[in-house]
Protein backbone atom coordinates (compact mmCIF):
# COMPACT_ATOMS: atom_id res chain seq x y z
CA UNK A 1 0.00 0.00 0.00
CA UNK A 2 1.40 3.65 -0.78
CA UNK A 3 0.17 7.20 -0.06
CA UNK A 4 0.07 9.54 -2.36
CA UNK A 5 -0.32 13.25 -0.81
CA UNK A 6 -1.21 16.07 -3.13
CA UNK A 7 -0.96 19.79 -1.64
CA UNK A 8 -3.20 22.89 -2.55
CA UNK A 9 -0.94 23.99 -5.26
CA UNK A 10 -1.81 20.65 -7.52
CA UNK A 11 -5.34 20.90 -7.11
CA UNK A 12 -5.59 25.05 -7.22
CA UNK A 13 -7.96 25.02 -10.24
CA UNK A 14 -9.85 22.19 -12.52
CA UNK A 15 -6.34 21.37 -14.67
CA UNK A 16 -5.07 20.04 -11.16
CA UNK A 17 -7.55 18.04 -10.29
CA UNK A 18 -7.58 16.40 -13.94
CA UNK A 19 -4.00 16.01 -13.54
CA UNK A 20 -4.32 14.31 -10.24
CA UNK A 21 -6.33 12.01 -11.87
CA UNK A 22 -3.81 11.54 -14.56
CA UNK A 23 -1.48 9.96 -11.78
CA UNK A 24 -3.61 7.97 -9.79
CA UNK A 25 -5.40 6.67 -13.15
CA UNK A 26 -2.53 3.72 -14.12
CA UNK A 27 -2.60 2.61 -10.08
CA UNK A 28 -3.51 -0.85 -9.88
CA UNK A 29 -2.06 -1.05 -6.23
CA UNK A 30 -3.53 -0.03 -3.12
CA UNK A 31 -3.51 3.53 -2.63
CA UNK A 32 -4.35 6.12 -0.06
CA UNK A 33 -4.63 9.54 -1.71
CA UNK A 34 -4.37 12.53 1.24
CA UNK A 35 -5.50 16.08 -0.01
CA UNK A 36 -4.83 19.24 1.24
CA UNK A 37 -7.45 22.85 0.65
CA UNK A 38 -7.32 23.87 -3.27
CA UNK A 39 -5.05 26.92 -3.74
CA UNK A 40 -4.94 29.50 -1.35
CA UNK A 41 -7.75 28.68 0.30
CA UNK A 42 -6.50 28.11 3.70
CA UNK A 43 -5.01 31.60 3.59
CA UNK A 44 -8.82 32.44 2.53
CA UNK A 45 -10.64 30.88 5.50
CA UNK A 46 -8.06 31.89 7.72
CA UNK A 47 -9.51 35.69 7.22
CA UNK A 48 -12.75 34.57 7.54
CA UNK A 49 -12.20 32.96 10.65
CA UNK A 50 -10.07 36.24 11.24
CA UNK A 51 -13.40 38.11 10.34
CA UNK A 52 -15.89 36.00 12.27
CA UNK A 53 -13.88 35.76 15.86
CA UNK A 54 -13.44 39.99 15.71
CA UNK A 55 -17.33 40.41 14.35
CA UNK A 56 -16.04 43.16 11.44
CA UNK A 57 -17.87 43.40 8.19
CA UNK A 58 -15.58 41.13 6.05
CA UNK A 59 -17.27 37.88 6.70
CA UNK A 60 -19.59 38.10 4.07
CA UNK A 61 -17.47 38.61 1.46
CA UNK A 62 -14.34 36.37 2.49
CA UNK A 63 -17.14 33.67 2.30
CA UNK A 64 -18.59 34.39 -0.98
CA UNK A 65 -15.13 34.28 -2.71
CA UNK A 66 -14.49 30.80 -1.15
CA UNK A 67 -17.94 29.80 -2.64
CA UNK A 68 -16.94 31.37 -5.98
CA UNK A 69 -13.68 29.91 -6.06
CA UNK A 70 -14.65 26.03 -5.72
CA UNK A 71 -18.03 26.58 -8.01
CA UNK A 72 -15.43 27.65 -10.83
CA UNK A 73 -13.55 24.91 -10.51
CA UNK A 74 -16.88 22.46 -10.45
CA UNK A 75 -17.97 24.08 -13.11
CA UNK A 76 -15.81 23.33 -14.73
CA UNK A 77 -14.88 19.75 -13.96
CA UNK A 78 -18.38 18.92 -14.20
CA UNK A 79 -19.97 21.64 -17.25
CA UNK A 80 -23.89 21.52 -16.44
CA UNK A 81 -23.96 17.52 -14.29
CA UNK A 82 -23.56 19.87 -11.06
CA UNK A 83 -26.32 18.27 -9.14
CA UNK A 84 -24.69 15.72 -6.98
CA UNK A 85 -21.59 17.22 -6.23
CA UNK A 86 -23.30 20.35 -5.78
CA UNK A 87 -25.74 18.90 -3.06
CA UNK A 88 -22.53 17.64 -0.98
CA UNK A 89 -20.67 21.05 -1.35
CA UNK A 90 -24.16 22.94 -0.45
CA UNK A 91 -24.06 20.87 2.71
CA UNK A 92 -20.72 21.68 3.98
CA UNK A 93 -21.54 25.36 2.98
CA UNK A 94 -24.40 25.06 5.32
CA UNK A 95 -22.67 23.43 8.24
CA UNK A 96 -19.43 26.98 7.98
CA UNK A 97 -22.99 29.09 7.79
CA UNK A 98 -24.15 27.78 11.22
CA UNK A 99 -20.91 28.47 12.69
CA UNK A 100 -20.87 32.00 10.89
CA UNK A 101 -24.27 32.55 12.69
CA UNK A 102 -23.32 31.88 15.97
CA UNK A 103 -21.70 33.92 18.44
CA UNK A 104 -18.05 33.18 18.44
CA UNK A 105 -15.91 31.59 21.84
CA UNK A 106 -13.75 33.33 23.24
CA UNK A 107 -10.61 30.87 22.36
CA UNK A 108 -9.62 32.01 18.41
CA UNK A 109 -7.93 28.31 18.33
CA UNK A 110 -11.17 26.46 18.77
CA UNK A 111 -12.63 28.46 16.40
CA UNK A 112 -9.67 28.44 14.00
CA UNK A 113 -9.97 24.42 13.80
CA UNK A 114 -13.68 24.63 13.17
CA UNK A 115 -13.47 26.68 10.38
CA UNK A 116 -10.34 26.01 8.36
CA UNK A 117 -11.22 22.41 7.98
CA UNK A 118 -13.45 23.16 5.49
CA UNK A 119 -10.89 23.68 2.78
CA UNK A 120 -10.06 20.74 3.00
CA UNK A 121 -13.62 18.69 3.35
CA UNK A 122 -14.74 20.58 0.06
CA UNK A 123 -11.26 19.43 -1.95
CA UNK A 124 -11.54 15.89 -0.98
CA UNK A 125 -15.31 16.22 -1.34
CA UNK A 126 -14.84 17.94 -5.25
CA UNK A 127 -11.90 15.32 -5.80
CA UNK A 128 -14.05 12.37 -5.25
CA UNK A 129 -16.86 13.16 -6.80
CA UNK A 130 -14.84 14.12 -10.12
CA UNK A 131 -13.02 10.56 -9.97
CA UNK A 132 -15.95 8.40 -10.18
CA UNK A 133 -17.49 10.28 -12.85
CA UNK A 134 -14.08 9.21 -14.56
CA UNK A 135 -14.39 6.16 -13.63
CA UNK A 136 -11.92 5.61 -10.77
CA UNK A 137 -14.03 5.66 -7.55
CA UNK A 138 -12.03 6.37 -4.83
CA UNK A 139 -13.75 5.69 -1.31
CA UNK A 140 -13.81 9.13 1.06
CA UNK A 141 -12.79 9.02 4.29
CA UNK A 142 -13.29 11.58 6.88
CA UNK A 143 -9.99 11.71 8.94
CA UNK A 144 -11.27 13.62 11.75
CA UNK A 145 -12.95 9.92 12.52
CA UNK A 146 -9.56 8.23 12.52
CA UNK A 147 -6.68 10.55 13.68
CA UNK A 148 -7.84 11.33 16.97
CA UNK A 149 -5.53 14.18 19.02
CA UNK A 150 -5.71 15.78 22.22
CA UNK A 151 -7.63 19.16 21.99
CA UNK A 152 -4.29 21.43 22.05
CA UNK A 153 -6.33 23.23 18.82
CA UNK A 154 -4.16 24.80 16.04
CA UNK A 155 -1.49 22.34 16.73
CA UNK A 156 -2.67 18.94 18.10
CA UNK A 157 -0.56 15.90 19.34
CA UNK A 158 -1.95 12.48 18.36
CA UNK A 159 -2.89 9.70 19.98
CA UNK A 160 -1.17 6.72 18.28
CA UNK A 161 -2.72 3.84 19.88
CA UNK A 162 -6.28 5.22 19.02
CA UNK A 163 -5.37 6.63 16.06
CA UNK A 164 -3.84 3.16 14.33
CA UNK A 165 -6.78 1.08 15.60
CA UNK A 166 -9.45 3.54 13.79
CA UNK A 167 -7.34 4.02 11.08
CA UNK A 168 -7.08 0.33 10.26
CA UNK A 169 -10.99 -0.36 10.53
CA UNK A 170 -11.65 2.79 7.71
CA UNK A 171 -8.91 2.02 5.53
CA UNK A 172 -9.28 -2.31 5.26
CA UNK A 173 -8.83 -2.23 1.38
CA UNK A 174 -11.27 -5.23 1.39
CA UNK A 175 -14.43 -3.83 -0.94
CA UNK A 176 -11.93 -0.82 -2.82
CA UNK A 177 -7.99 -0.06 -3.60
CA UNK A 178 -8.37 3.50 -3.32
CA UNK A 179 -9.34 5.91 -0.80
CA UNK A 180 -9.37 9.92 -0.93
CA UNK A 181 -9.27 11.58 2.72
CA UNK A 182 -7.70 14.60 4.38
CA UNK A 183 -4.54 16.23 5.33
CA UNK A 184 -4.14 18.44 8.48
CA UNK A 185 -7.06 18.02 9.72
CA UNK A 186 -7.75 15.32 12.58
CA UNK A 187 -10.49 15.33 15.42
CA UNK A 188 -11.11 14.58 19.26
CA UNK A 189 -12.83 11.65 21.40
CA UNK A 190 -15.49 14.63 21.50
CA UNK A 191 -15.97 15.04 17.74
CA UNK A 192 -13.99 18.32 17.67
CA UNK A 193 -12.01 19.16 14.85
CA UNK A 194 -8.37 20.14 15.24
CA UNK A 195 -5.69 20.75 13.03
CA UNK A 196 -1.74 19.28 12.77
CA UNK A 197 -0.25 22.46 12.33
CA UNK A 198 -0.08 24.82 9.28
CA UNK A 199 1.58 22.89 5.85
CA UNK A 200 0.42 19.80 7.79
CA UNK A 201 -1.03 17.51 5.08
CA UNK A 202 2.74 15.94 4.78
CA UNK A 203 2.82 14.93 8.49
CA UNK A 204 -0.78 13.42 7.96
CA UNK A 205 0.22 11.39 5.00
CA UNK A 206 4.07 10.30 7.28
CA UNK A 207 0.98 9.38 10.05
CA UNK A 208 -1.02 7.01 7.99
CA UNK A 209 2.28 5.18 6.48
CA UNK A 210 3.39 4.81 10.48
CA UNK A 211 -0.32 3.70 11.39
CA UNK A 212 -0.73 1.42 8.28
CA UNK A 213 2.97 0.15 7.78
CA UNK A 214 2.41 1.45 4.08
CA UNK A 215 5.31 0.84 1.65
CA UNK A 216 6.16 4.21 0.88
CA UNK A 217 5.10 8.10 1.06
CA UNK A 218 4.93 10.05 -2.67
CA UNK A 219 4.59 14.20 -2.03
CA UNK A 220 3.35 15.92 -5.22
CA UNK A 221 5.16 19.03 -5.77
CA UNK A 222 5.28 22.26 -8.14
CA UNK A 223 9.12 21.30 -7.98
CA UNK A 224 11.11 18.56 -9.46
CA UNK A 225 12.41 17.05 -6.10
CA UNK A 226 14.08 18.58 -3.23
CA UNK A 227 16.12 21.52 -4.45
CA UNK A 228 19.06 22.76 -2.75
CA UNK A 229 17.15 26.57 -2.81
CA UNK A 230 13.35 27.55 -3.81
CA UNK A 231 13.60 27.98 -7.28
CA UNK A 232 11.35 30.62 -7.86
CA UNK A 233 14.04 33.06 -5.15
CA UNK A 234 17.01 32.00 -6.39
CA UNK A 235 18.61 31.29 -9.94
CA UNK A 236 20.74 27.80 -10.92
CA UNK A 237 19.45 25.75 -8.17
CA UNK A 238 19.84 22.05 -8.31
CA UNK A 239 17.79 18.65 -7.71
CA UNK A 240 19.39 16.72 -4.41
CA UNK A 241 18.44 12.71 -5.75
CA UNK A 242 18.60 11.57 -2.30
CA UNK A 243 18.69 12.94 1.46
CA UNK A 244 18.87 10.67 4.67
CA UNK A 245 16.57 11.08 7.54
CA UNK A 246 18.74 13.02 9.62
CA UNK A 247 19.26 16.07 7.04
CA UNK A 248 15.97 16.22 6.22
CA UNK A 249 14.88 16.56 9.59
CA UNK A 250 17.46 19.21 10.22
CA UNK A 251 16.61 21.58 7.01
CA UNK A 252 13.19 21.12 7.71
CA UNK A 253 13.54 22.57 10.99
CA UNK A 254 15.44 25.56 9.48
CA UNK A 255 12.51 26.15 7.61
CA UNK A 256 12.20 24.08 4.02
CA UNK A 257 8.99 24.47 2.36
CA UNK A 258 9.26 20.79 0.76
CA UNK A 259 8.80 18.90 3.85
CA UNK A 260 6.35 19.66 6.76
CA UNK A 261 9.22 19.73 10.64
CA UNK A 262 7.20 17.16 11.87
CA UNK A 263 6.77 14.57 8.86
CA UNK A 264 10.17 12.77 8.78
CA UNK A 265 9.59 11.26 12.83
CA UNK A 266 6.81 8.75 11.62
CA UNK A 267 8.70 7.48 8.69
CA UNK A 268 11.99 7.18 10.37
CA UNK A 269 10.70 5.12 13.09
CA UNK A 270 9.33 2.19 10.63
CA UNK A 271 12.16 2.81 7.64
CA UNK A 272 9.66 4.11 5.29
CA UNK A 273 11.10 5.64 2.21
CA UNK A 274 9.88 9.29 1.43
CA UNK A 275 9.43 10.39 -2.44
CA UNK A 276 9.09 14.04 -3.44
CA UNK A 277 8.18 14.54 -7.28
CA UNK A 278 6.38 16.88 -9.68
CA UNK A 279 3.42 17.21 -10.60
CA UNK A 280 4.06 18.87 -13.73
CA UNK A 281 6.66 16.09 -14.68
CA UNK A 282 5.40 12.47 -12.88
CA UNK A 283 7.51 10.63 -15.42
CA UNK A 284 10.47 11.99 -13.41
CA UNK A 285 12.18 10.21 -10.48
CA UNK A 286 12.36 12.95 -8.65
CA UNK A 287 13.95 13.09 -4.70
CA UNK A 288 14.10 10.29 -2.18
CA UNK A 289 14.41 10.25 1.47
CA UNK A 290 15.70 7.63 3.45
CA UNK A 291 18.43 5.92 5.89
CA UNK A 292 21.29 6.10 4.41
CA UNK A 293 24.30 4.08 5.09
CA UNK A 294 27.01 6.25 2.59
CA UNK A 295 27.92 9.64 3.81
CA UNK A 296 26.34 11.61 1.38
CA UNK A 297 28.49 14.71 0.15
CA UNK A 298 25.57 18.07 -0.42
CA UNK A 299 25.80 21.07 -2.15
CA UNK A 300 25.40 24.42 -0.14
CA UNK A 301 21.52 24.17 0.83
CA UNK A 302 19.41 27.83 1.50
CA UNK A 303 16.41 28.35 2.77
CA UNK A 304 15.33 31.34 3.26
CA UNK A 305 12.20 32.55 5.58
CA UNK A 306 10.63 35.61 4.72
CA UNK A 307 7.87 37.31 7.06
CA UNK A 308 9.94 37.28 10.44
CA UNK A 309 10.02 39.08 13.62
CA UNK A 310 13.06 39.63 15.40
CA UNK A 311 12.31 40.73 19.13
CA UNK A 312 15.52 41.46 21.72
CA UNK A 313 14.61 41.51 25.22
CA UNK A 314 16.15 42.80 28.32
CA UNK A 315 15.31 42.72 31.66
CA UNK A 316 14.07 46.05 32.99
CA UNK A 317 16.47 45.62 36.66
CA UNK A 318 19.35 44.20 34.64
CA UNK A 319 18.92 41.21 35.99
CA UNK A 320 20.64 37.90 34.03
CA UNK A 321 18.97 36.06 31.35
CA UNK A 322 18.98 33.00 33.35
CA UNK A 323 17.10 29.64 32.90
CA UNK A 324 14.34 30.91 35.21
CA UNK A 325 13.58 33.91 33.14
CA UNK A 326 14.46 31.75 29.99
CA UNK A 327 11.35 28.89 31.37
CA UNK A 328 8.91 31.87 31.45
CA UNK A 329 9.33 33.41 28.29
CA UNK A 330 9.00 30.04 26.64
CA UNK A 331 5.44 29.91 28.25
CA UNK A 332 4.51 33.00 26.95
CA UNK A 333 6.03 31.57 23.43
CA UNK A 334 4.10 28.12 23.82
CA UNK A 335 0.87 30.20 25.36
CA UNK A 336 1.00 31.91 21.61
CA UNK A 337 1.81 28.83 19.78
CA UNK A 338 4.84 30.52 18.86
CA UNK A 339 7.48 28.63 17.55
CA UNK A 340 11.40 29.14 17.67
CA UNK A 341 13.24 29.73 14.50
CA UNK A 342 16.22 31.38 16.09
CA UNK A 343 17.41 32.49 19.73
CA UNK A 344 20.61 33.97 20.82
CA UNK A 345 21.29 35.24 24.26
CA UNK A 346 24.62 37.11 26.28
CA UNK A 347 24.29 38.10 29.86
CA UNK A 348 21.45 40.29 29.77
CA UNK A 349 19.60 40.22 26.38
CA UNK A 350 17.55 37.08 24.79
CA UNK A 351 17.04 37.53 21.18
CA UNK A 352 14.69 35.41 19.14
CA UNK A 353 13.26 35.03 15.55
CA UNK A 354 9.69 33.82 15.21
CA UNK A 355 7.17 34.03 11.89
CA UNK A 356 5.46 37.18 12.71
CA UNK A 357 1.32 37.01 13.12
CA UNK A 358 -0.31 40.14 13.18
CA UNK A 359 -3.06 38.92 14.91
CA UNK A 360 -1.56 38.36 18.08
CA UNK A 361 1.36 40.50 17.75
CA UNK A 362 -0.18 43.61 20.20
CA UNK A 363 -1.14 41.01 22.64
CA UNK A 364 2.32 38.56 22.55
CA UNK A 365 4.38 42.10 22.93
CA UNK A 366 2.15 43.91 25.51
CA UNK A 367 2.83 40.49 27.77
CA UNK A 368 6.38 40.99 27.24
CA UNK A 369 6.64 44.61 28.00
CA UNK A 370 5.59 43.64 31.56
CA UNK A 371 8.96 42.77 32.38
CA UNK A 372 11.15 43.13 29.60
CA UNK A 373 12.46 46.59 27.23
CA UNK A 374 11.36 45.35 23.86
CA UNK A 375 13.28 46.12 20.69
CA UNK A 376 11.51 44.31 17.57
CA UNK A 377 12.01 44.14 13.60
CA UNK A 378 9.31 43.15 11.74
CA UNK A 379 9.24 42.22 7.81
CA UNK A 380 13.13 40.38 8.10
CA UNK A 381 13.80 37.82 7.01
CA UNK A 382 16.15 34.51 8.29
CA UNK A 383 17.89 33.02 5.67
CA UNK A 384 19.79 29.48 6.52
CA UNK A 385 22.98 27.76 4.41
CA UNK A 386 23.36 24.68 5.12
CA UNK A 387 27.07 22.85 4.20
CA UNK A 388 27.94 26.65 3.90
CA UNK A 389 31.03 27.96 1.92
CA UNK A 390 32.40 31.59 2.65
CA UNK A 391 32.06 32.24 -1.25
CA UNK A 392 28.10 31.13 -0.67
CA UNK A 393 27.89 33.50 2.23
CA UNK A 394 29.26 36.12 0.81
CA UNK A 395 26.53 36.07 -2.50
CA UNK A 396 23.61 35.57 -0.19
CA UNK A 397 24.88 38.39 2.46
CA UNK A 398 26.88 40.49 0.64
CA UNK A 399 23.73 43.44 -0.25
CA UNK A 400 21.71 42.50 3.36
CA UNK A 401 22.14 44.47 6.67
CA UNK A 402 22.59 41.49 9.02
CA UNK A 403 20.84 41.84 12.15
CA UNK A 404 21.97 38.33 13.78
CA UNK A 405 24.47 35.52 12.58
CA UNK A 406 25.55 32.47 14.00
CA UNK A 407 27.43 29.53 12.67
CA UNK A 408 27.80 25.92 13.59
CA UNK A 409 30.40 23.65 11.69
CA UNK A 410 27.41 22.51 9.04
CA UNK A 411 25.10 25.22 9.36
CA UNK A 412 25.32 29.22 9.50
CA UNK A 413 22.68 31.27 9.76
CA UNK A 414 21.33 35.36 9.18
CA UNK A 415 18.14 37.33 10.47
CA UNK A 416 18.85 40.01 7.49
CA UNK A 417 16.86 43.02 6.15
CA UNK A 418 17.11 44.75 2.91
CA UNK A 419 15.52 47.85 4.74
CA UNK A 420 16.59 50.17 7.69
CA UNK A 421 15.33 48.23 10.82
CA UNK A 422 12.35 49.16 12.25
CA UNK A 423 12.55 49.07 15.95
CA UNK A 424 10.10 49.82 19.25
CA UNK A 425 10.94 50.13 22.72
Amino acid sequence: MDIFKFGGASVKDAEGVRNLFNIINTRKDNLIIVVSAMGKMTDALEVLCNAYFHKTEEAKESLQHIIDFHRKIISDLFGSHTEEVDAAVGKLYRELQEILNSEPSLCYDYEYDRIICFGELLSTTIIAYYLEKQGRKAKFVDIRKCLITDQNYRNACINPELSAQLCRKAFTFQDTFMYITQGFIAGTTTNQTTTLGREGSDYTAALLANLLDAENVTIWKDVPGIMNADPKLYPNTEIIGKLSYKEAIELSNCGAKVIHPKTIKPLQNKGIPLYVRSFLYPESHGSVIREMDEKLKLPPIYIDKANQLLLTLSPRDFSFIAEEKLSRIFATLAKYRLRLNLMQNSAITFSFCIDHNETIFESFINELHDEYEVLYNKNVRLLTIRHYTDDIIHQLTCNKNVLVEQRSRLTARFVVTNDTPESEN
